[in-house]
């Protein structure tokens, strides 16, 4: 049984990896953001915001990774409504095939997207002057809780993708998910904001993603940070998994 849902995701994912290397737009859009925010911040506004920090870009490049992952898991939702739309997921269920695997397959694609996208934005982030004495470990550290977050973040876009009514609807849902960040430590220091907002942004995910992201690649000591955001991270994993695949069990039964 194992074997076979292996070989089944693999099939489909190569599947689907296909359709993204004919519409390589699909990256490019979701990268575009990103690089824009980074751009802006560094050259317009970073000079008027104070984090204590010698290179902003070092400072702002987490919370741009985690705004990566957010703007590419919108497309997940997208292909998977139009692969239900389109009757392939009937076309699944009429074949010897593990139930699972076609939505791990969504799921597994829009991991190598993400990275695609993460690879992109880190090195405009170098050309802009990011530099980083982290060792192996530490990237290692920073990889993981990407890919854990793509895999929570991805869960939750399959069940949009899943019940949506329209192609709007499947890929708005992402759009909180991209405005959380604002509203953390990725661009300016909680201790500025003021007290309901900082309340707020100090006992969101993002906030302890992003502190862990930074000092694992800024070689400072992670605290609590970093298990926190794995609690996050595992929990959203989780929750969103099970509701997930509730979802779908309903859609194709």
């Amino acid at each position: 049984m194992t074997r076979r849902f292996l070989g089944d995701t693999a099939l489909l994912t190569g599947r689907s990896l296909r359709h993204i290397s004919r519409s390589p737009d699909t990256i490019i859009t979701t990268t575009l953001m990103p690089v824009a925010f980074l751009l802006l911040f560094v050259y317009v506004l970073g000079g008027s915001i104070d984090t204590g920090s010698d290179s902003y870009v070092t400072y702002l490049l987490p919370g741009i990774l985690v705004i990566t992952i957010a703007s590419s898991i919108s497309y997940t939702a997208f292909r998977l409504f139009m692969d239900l739309k389109s009757g392939i997921f009937e076309r699944f269920q009429s074949m010897p095939i593990a139930r699972s695997s076609v939505l791990w397959a969504h799921v597994l694609t829009s991991v190598v997207a993400s990275a695609i996208s993460i690879t992109v934005v880190v090195l405009v982030a170098l050309l802009m002057g990011f530099r980083s004495g982290a060792g192996v470990m530490a990237w290692l550290a920073v990889a993981g809780i990407l890919v854990l977050l793509t895999l929570a973040l991805t869960w939750l876009a399959v069940i949009a993708g899943l019940s949506a009514k329209s192609v709007d609807g499947a890929s708005a849902f992402s759009y909180p998910l991209i405005l959380l960040p604002f509203i953390s430590s990725a661009f300016v220091l909680t201790a500025t904001m003021p007290g309901p907002v900082r309340a707020f942004a100090e006992n969101q995910p993002v906030t302890p993603i992003v502190n862990a992201l930074r000092a694992l690649l800024t070689q400072q000591p992670v605290h609590a940070d970093i298990w926190v955001a794995l609690a996050w991270c595992v929990g959203i994993l989780g929750f969103a998994y099970v509701l997930a695949m509730a979802t779908y069990h309903r859609k194709v039964t």
